[in-house]
């Protein structure tokens, strides 16, 4: 009877899933997949929010991926001697891991952009608005990830196609020429720039998400590192002109290292990092992409850097004396220091009484006889820009990443000093270059510079390179971008320049900090180095790491790998490095 029963609760089963078979539902819209999401320009809009996330991770700007660049230039110094000495030194070794986190993030990034790309379509004419904005996106920050990969790794494998990933074969990508890597940047931004929306159309798109002139920034950026200076500067041109939305340069420069909605995304910025203002971020801390936390902080950790320790800060970073002593050369027209000093670098000076929140270090205020380092072991200059050291929000800091400040990565300073820059390389000099260098210098209140003090290319290459940029976009991501593309490591006279700028004092003397150093007094003074002393040729770049080699067998070390010099590769293109000029 038993048996019975439990044959007919069987069958009974089996009728039961047989009738209910044409009406049970597969598809768990809990659990994505992408053969089942993506398919809408509102599914891929989610992804592109993700794409903007990484780009505010550890390694791309949110901490180490902004400080590297910092230190392989000649503006900031390592001045804890610790977390990031072998990438200010330039010798860092493969088998460091840090080296691999740029590479991560920004590798994550193009993994979600492939995705998006794989389901916009080729055909830009048939999409209609949100898509072709998804696909704009989605390009401008492929674009912008393989412009920083480039410019730290030098031969990274390009993967544009997402069903590339469906095998290890396509997964092991081998690694790419320098040029193609920048080409495909060029491309990315240069299609990036046909979709997507001018500024001036408001709305979200003048808050935060990439324009047409932010894409076609970098796409002018992407063809100067390859020495394009004729079709970067058409673009340029077009920017200053108002081709891609209206630009000016903010009455106030302290107004792009400001928190808040009345200084962020303004009129001036081109594209900025987003980051959560104070008092509005939540509690997490992500410093990886595989962190996803609704409770993130959403802040970035480059004030951690750059605060001095006494305030609560990591004590990192300090800008260097050369820099400092740059901006007490000149005076401008009215007598004063140039207002840019008080945003770049925290020093008590005379000229700051009544001026802005006058002589204050995070609400303490400063005195002319007691200075204030970063480091308590070794001293340094403390970086006020992209911290709120002047902004009297709050009188001691938070590491991690708690600083709301947006990270301003591109301005229309830039566009201005760029256009100048590739005029000269072109017809210089001429009075336009001047011109547009003169429209950066009158913000500052500075005299006008006259073509007539320039009788040569070489000249006024100087001044842009080693006077107005460092005064414009001191102690910023960017710099050591400009020293790779100007070829500044490949030439005696200008690596020995750069050991000269790159001079400081290791001292916990306060009396001291301001004090003028030389690079020929370091073989008598136990104090003074030089990070340029320490560069193994090659690594102006990053190494790959060697956990990436090990696992890719298609990859190949770069010139950090293998210690290469990259003068020769540098003069087989017909490019040229510009000799030291006395100003």
């Amino acid at each position: 009877m038993k048996l019975y029963k439990i044959s007919f609760a069987i069958l009974l089963g089996v009728a039961t899933l047989t009738s209910c078979e044409d009406k049970l539902e597969l598809t768990n819209p809990n659990q994505q997949t992408t053969g089942t999401f993506g398919k809408t320009s509102a599914d891929l809009e989610e992804c592109v929010i993700a794409a903007y996330n990484h780009i505010r991770m550890e390694g791309s700007y949110a901490r180490v991926g902004y400080g590297y660049d910092l230190c392989r230039g000649d503006e900031v110094w390592n001045c804890s001697q610790v977390w990031y000495l072998p990438f200010d030194d330039l010798n860092a070794p493969a088998t460091d891991e840090m080296t691999e986190w740029v590479w991560r993030e920004w590798y994550y990034t193009i993994n979600v952009c492939n995705f998006i790309l794989s389901r916009t379509g080729e055909d830009n004419a048939t999409m209609d608005e949100a898509m072709k904005r998804v696909k704009g996106q989605a390009l401008f920050l492929r674009g912008l990830s393989y412009y920083n990969l480039v410019g730290y790794y030098q031969n990274p494998p390009l993967i544009t196609d997402y069903n590339q990933y469906g095998s290890l074969d396509g997964l092991y990508a081998p690694s790419t020429s320098y040029g193609e890597v920048l080409a495909q940047a060029e491309s990315d931004f240069a299609e990036a720039m046909t979709l997507l929306p001018s500024r001036n159309e408001g709305g979200e798109w003048a808050k935060g998400r990439a324009t047409q002139g932010a894409a076609a920034g970098y796409y002018a950026r992407a063809l100067m590192m390859n020495h394009k200076y004729s079709e970067a500067l058409t673009v340029l041109k077009a920017i200053i002109n108002g081709q891609y939305g209206n630009y000016r340069l903010m009455p106030n420069y302290g107004d792009n290292f400001r928190e808040g909605t009345a200084y962020e995304n303004n009129d001036e910025s081109l594209f900025e990092v987003q980051f959560l203002d104070y008092g509005t971020q939540g509690t997490d801390e992500e410093w990886t992409p595989v962190n996803t936390s609704s409770n993130a902080t959403q802040a970035h950790a480059i004030e951690s850097n750059f605060c001095p320790g006494s305030f609560g800060g990591w004590a990192d970073l300090a800008a260097s004396p050369w820099l400092y002593q740059l901006f007490k050369q000149e005076r401008t027209i009215d007598g004063r220091l140039d207002p840019r000093l008080y945003w770049t670098i925290g020093t008590y000076e005379a000229d700051w009484e009544g001026f802005e929140n006058g002589n204050v270090c995070y609400k303490k205020p400063m005195s002319a006889t007691e200075n204030v380092i970063v480091n308590n072991n070794n001293g340094g200059l403390p970086i006020a820009k992209n911290t709120n050291m002047r902004t009297n929000i709050y009188e001691s800091v938070v590491t991690g990443l708690h600083c709301g400040i947006n990270l301003r990565m591109m301005r229309y300073s830039d566009v201005l000093l760029r256009a100048a820059e590739c005029e000269n390389e072109l017809n210089g000099p001429t009075q336009q270059a001047i011109d547009w260098i003169n429209q950066v210098r009158k913000r500052a209140q500075l005299a006008n510079l006259k073509l007539s003090d320039f009788n040569s290319k070489e000249k006024l290459f100087e001044q842009i390179a080693n006077v107005e940029r460092p005064k414009e976009f001191g102690c910023e991501f960017g710099r050591g971008f400009d020293l790779i593309r100007w070829g500044f490591f490949y030439s005696n006279d200008r690596l020995q320049q750069l050991k000269e700028h790159g001079t400081f004092r290791r001292s916990a003397d306060e009396s001291r900090v301001k004090e003028v150093v030389n690079y020929t007094d370091i073989p008598f003074d136990s104090e003074l180095k030089s990070s340029y002393d320490s560069y193994v040729p090659g690594h102006e770049f990053l190494p790959i790491y060697q956990g990436l080699l090990n696992a890719n067998p298609n990859l190949k070390g770069n010139s950090a790998n293998n210690n290469d010099d990259n003068a020769t590769y540098f003069k087989e293109q017909g490019w040229t490095v510009h000799p030291v000029v006395n100003l």
